[in-house]
């Protein structure tokens, strides 16, 4: 295994890192600014990341790792445009050769909407793509549905419900390979989040003064920082595994790389995030901090396609010789 980032995946990476820099959120406030989403969202079209897994059914235009690259630096700028359900939602048409209009991902989820499944990453979206655990692939028209109240504050969700409209069949290694990219890509957002929550933490334990000296001085700070970017480490590590092997691996191996990436993150960022709250005091609990709009991201996107137990349970029982998916 090479894992190491070509020349063009580095530019990739530092692409997006400009886009989020420049156009993704920097306060609780940048929520309300309609121009910049809509500026951030015309740059992403002209970008045509939302597009990076296109192509023919056997050949995307681009791996698993370009876009874990792109998920995880939006995951650190709470960029609050739809990426990650339309490059699922264009990866899923692909592999059964079919076209949607402005599609986005459905996924099933206990986030407190009832029965109903639910499209996520749904802003600007006609159509939401679902893959069913025997491989089906439908599509559910959103055109009028109102959004739930949001866990996430950076992402629209919608509830859907019905049979859909059938479109397509995976055969088990291509629901596999599917599922693989999508629990990845959502650790990616996970693990984008967390650094994002620690750079908050961290810049802000240096500004900070108590007793004439930055908090960040005082080894109960430090040690609470210190843990936070060794789990960071770790979850980058397991990550980029998981990145890799969705494409080089065969699909049952790339699907338990992805379920540990994924199981690692989840559990990593919650801790994370609080020590993020900590690390603020009081003023960690206020609205305008922006460590719960880390949170809130984190929350949503450790549920999406099975969180920290569905994933431990999955690696358990492929352990033991049983089958593996998400179902």
């Amino acid at each position: 295994m090479d894992a190491r980032p070509t020349p063009e995946q580095r530019e990739l990476d530092a692409a997006a890192a400009r886009l989020g820099e420049k156009l993704g959120l920097s306060t609780v406030g940048d929520l309300d600014d309609a121009d910049r989403r809509a500026r951030l969202g015309t740059a992403l079209d002209q970008a045509g990341w939302r597009e990076l897994r296109g192509g023919t059914p056997d050949e995307p235009w681009a791996s698993g790792v370009e876009v874990v690259l792109v998920a995880r630096r939006f995951g650190r700028f709470a960029a609050d445009v739809a990426y990650l359900g339309p490059v699922l939602a264009l990866d899923a048409l692909r592999r059964v050769g079919a076209d949607a209009d402005a599609p986005t991902v459905a996924v099933s989820a206990e986030l407190d909407v009832g029965d109903a499944a639910l499209a996520v990453d749904a802003a600007g979206a006609a159509t939401a793509v679902a893959v069913s655990a025997d491989g089906t692939v439908s599509t559910f028209e959103l055109d009028g549905i109102e959004p739930v109240e949001p866990v996430d504050l950076t992402r629209t969700v919608l509830p859907i419900a019905g049979p859909g409209d059938a479109v397509g069949r995976l055969d088990d290694d291509a629901r596999l390979a599917w599922e693989s990219l999508a629990v990845t890509i959502t650790a990616a957002d996970i693990v984008g989040a967390m650094e994002g929550a620690f750079e908050l933490a961290n810049d802000y334990a240096k500004e900070r003064r108590q007793f004439g000296a930055p908090i960040g001085s005082f080894q109960a700070v430090q040690h609470l920082l210190a843990e936070a970017k060794t789990l960071i480490e770790g979850a980058t590590s397991a990550l980029n595994y998981a990145a890799w092997a969705v494409d080089a691996l065969a699909p049952r191996e790339a699907r338990m790389a992805a379920a540990v990436a994924k199981a690692y993150a989840a559990r990593s960022a919650r801790a994370i995030c609080e020590t993020s709250i900590q690390v603020h005091g009081g003023i960690g609990n206020t609205w305008e901090c922006m460590a719960h709009v880390y949170l809130r991201r984190v929350l949503l996107s450790s549920e999406l396609f099975g969180g920290e137990g569905a994933q431990l349970a999955l690696i358990a029982r492929q352990r033991q010789g049983v089958h593996v998916g998400l179902s």
